[in-house]
């Protein structure tokens, strides 16, 4: 029997392994975003009986790669605690205070700093929107309320207080701007180098102790773009936190303390002075 011949065989398929893609740089999108960064140059600030206020710096840098130029502004809000008021009216030619009107929570600090005038940078309703500025500031009303929507804008608050009402609010404002714990900068915000701003957070000697919020909010054509949140502590250190943390952990026993000391206090005075 003759053999035939067997066909060659096939020629080996050889699989090419796929191109490698390259690799993304992810700098390389960051860089198109507009977007701001920032941070404290101190973060705690430590209150003693020699303390006379502290000056901290916000810097940061914006990046912005587009030709349309952005704004900086600076929030910095201390914590809420209620704020009592009254109100001195003449009766009978007597001067009396008139009935107590308690707001559930307001800021014990709060301060704006900016690259320009609030209202050049965002309109009227932005602003109220993100509470950005004195004028926008949202202090809590007497609890007898209710909220309705006037002059366009939502949520306004009637209290009790009817009309008043803002003369009251505008009274928590002064009297916190006197002992220098409210305060707006338009031109706090300054710009040391292409996209790089620094701007001063003053602390009086009354400060609220507590957890500070910082936000720093970037604009451009009047609309937020990007923010950064940062947190400040406040806190008493040595014999005074002693005292601060005892009295409001103890209040009845710190009061007895009160008493007696100052009973004993007056006792020694009057031995001292009858001896002369």
């Amino acid at each position: 029997m003759m053999m035939q011949d067997l066909p060659p065989p096939p020629p080996a398929v050889v699989a090419e392994a796929p191109a490698p893609t390259q690799a993304r740089d992810p700098s390389v999108a960051t860089g198109r975003i507009l977007r701001i960064s920032a941070a404290l140059t101190d973060t705690e600030v430590q209150v003693d009986s020699r303390f006379t206020g502290a000056s901290i710096v916000l810097y940061g840098a914006v990046f912005n790669p587009t030709d349309t130029p952005a704004d900086v502004v600076v929030v910095v809000r201390g914590p809420d605690a209620p704020v009592r008021l009254v109100r001195k009216s003449q009766t009978a030619g007597v001067w009396l205070n008139s009935r107590p009107v308690l707001f559930e929570g307001a800021p014990g600090f709060y301060m704006t700093s900016s690259t320009r005038p609030l209202s050049d940078i965002a309109n009227f309703g932005q602003l109220r929107r993100l509470g950005v500025g004195l004028d926008h500031l949202r202090i809590a009303a007497p609890e007898e309320r209710r909220t309705e929507t006037r002059y366009g804008v939502r949520d306004v608050v009637i209290s009790r207080l009817g009309e008043d009402y803002l003369d009251w609010r505008r009274a928590v404002i002064r009297l916190r701007e006197d002992e220098g714990l409210y305060a707006a900068d338009p031109q706090g915000v300054r710009f040391v180098d292409d996209g790089l701003f620094r701007a001063e957070v003053v602390l009086p000697t009354s400060a609220p102790t507590g957890t500070y919020h910082a936000e720093v909010w970037l604009f451009q054509d009047g609309e937020p773009v990007s923010s950064a949140e940062l947190e400040l502590t406040v806190e008493k250190v040595g014999i005074e936190r002693g005292i601060y943390e005892f009295a409001h952990g103890r209040p009845w026993t710190y009061g007895i303390l009160c008493v007696i000391l100052a009973a004993f206090t007056g006792w020694g005075a009057s031995r001292v002075f009858r001896r002369g």
